[in-house]
């Protein structure tokens, strides 16, 4: 017996860009034209701002313009987190999930650290306010599930030189089990050096498969997780479901799944 994605699928893609500048608005038109889903780090302190290298995207179209996708935190003035008092990130961690949140209607659990910067301390202080994973920007080039989600290395950023590489080599592999290619990135990278056709033909080649989950970052980790939740019997007979979610997996070459608060026999 293994677990799954949903549906028996073995390898997920996800995306993640910060800032919110309004070069998220062309990244997001290219996404959902690509069928594919992506995770958006906003600072709620500078929604709405001006700047002379790209004005960033309005409180009041976060709700529509991320639709299908996921927002999560960045801090709410994208403070370097290594230069300022441990209570101060935290504060802005809780006031840019409050704000995020007013602006959503849901709740905002994601984060990525600003400049890529963190320490335990801050791992504790993203926590204690109620966040369930963080970005890091240290890039794997491989395709694990993390270990810890509160230190998720990425696959690679998207300017990798061996971007489509990775993505062809991440779609060969077969019978390894739960596989997830994680991209980041910031959208005004792309108008900034012209260079939107990187992420035209990633999203073109690797949209629109069936053998691949789309999801958002919070997806990945929720469902990854109430994996390490689920409950066997002592002889590993039969498998109990404590979460909401249900979960998918293979048993005698035959995909099957667990309802949330179902017990169930397994091969």
């Amino acid at each position: 017996m293994r677990f799954t994605y949903p549906n028996g699928l073995d390898k997920a893609l996800t995306f993640s860009y910060d800032d919110g500048r309004v070069f998220d608005r062309k990244l997001v038109e290219i996404f959902n034209r690509y069928g594919v889903k992506g995770t958006f780090h906003l600072n709620s302190g500078t929604l709405g701002q001006k700047a002379e290298s790209g004005d960033f995207v309005t409180p009041q179209e976060v709700k529509e313009l991320y639709q299908g996708h996921e927002v999560a935190c960045h801090t709410v003035t994208h403070l370097q987190p290594l230069a300022a008092p441990v209570g101060q990130v935290a504060r802005e961690i809780a006031e840019d999930r409050k704000a995020l949140e007013k602006l959503t209607g849901g709740l905002v659990q994601g984060l990525s650290y600003p400049f890529g910067r963190y320490s335990p301390e801050i791992i504790q202080a993203a926590r204690a306010q109620g966040i369930k994973y963080s970005r890091t920007v240290v890039s794997t080039r491989d395709f694990h599930v993390p270990a810890d989600f509160m230190e998720w290395h990425p696959t690679c950023h998207h300017g990798d030189p061996k971007l489509m590489d990775l993505g062809k080599q991440f779609l060969g592999f077969r019978g390894l089990g739960m596989m997830v290619m994680y991209v980041w990135g910031h959208s005004f990278e792309f108008a900034w050096t012209d260079s939107w056709k990187i992420i035209e033909d990633f999203a073109a080649y690797m949209g629109g498969r069936e053998d691949l989950w789309y999801c958002t970052n919070m997806e990945l980790c929720q469902y990854v997780e109430a994996i390490r939740a689920q409950e066997f019997s002592a002889d590993g007979k039969l498998l109990y479901n404590p979460t909401a979610q249900t979960v998918w997996f293979e048993t005698a070459g035959k995909v099957d799944s667990i309802v949330p608060g179902e017990c169930k026999p397994v091969e």
